[in-house]
């Protein structure tokens, strides 16, 4: 924890390194998570329609867990729009939507190295 689940659909694909490395930099330099806590993956689509007749998008989904005030979770979504715009330029829409995780129901198993 946190999630970064970035969707999208691009005819030429992208440069997904690019993508995520630049999504994980985002939210590291945030201020509201530590680079190490980020699990960060891409979902591809392979086919869509986009009703405005755009031909690709990206969507991420952040998810936190409860607690962070409203305009600290809209400066990281404004910064992972923005940062997202930068490295992929050719992209029709780029939008990000975070979500509060309930603490009291998250619940996380790590294998533990003897």
């Amino acid at each position: 924890m946190p999630h970064l689940v970035i969707e999208y659909f691009a005819e030429d694909g992208i440069d997904r390194r690019a993508v995520l490395q630049a999504a994980v930099e985002c939210a590291a330099a945030s201020g509201v998570m530590q680079r190490g806590d980020i699990k960060a993956r891409l979902l591809p689509y392979e086919a869509v329609l986009l009703g405005d007749g755009g031909q690709s998008f990206i969507h991420v989904t952040i998810a936190l867990l409860a607690g962070r005030r409203p305009e600290v979770k809209l400066a990281l979504a404004e910064a992972m729009t923005r940062d997202l715009r930068a490295t992929c330029p050719e992209i029709h829409a780029i939008s990000v939507d975070i979500r509060d995780m309930d603490p009291g129901c998250y619940k996380k198993s790590l294998l533990r190295s003897g």
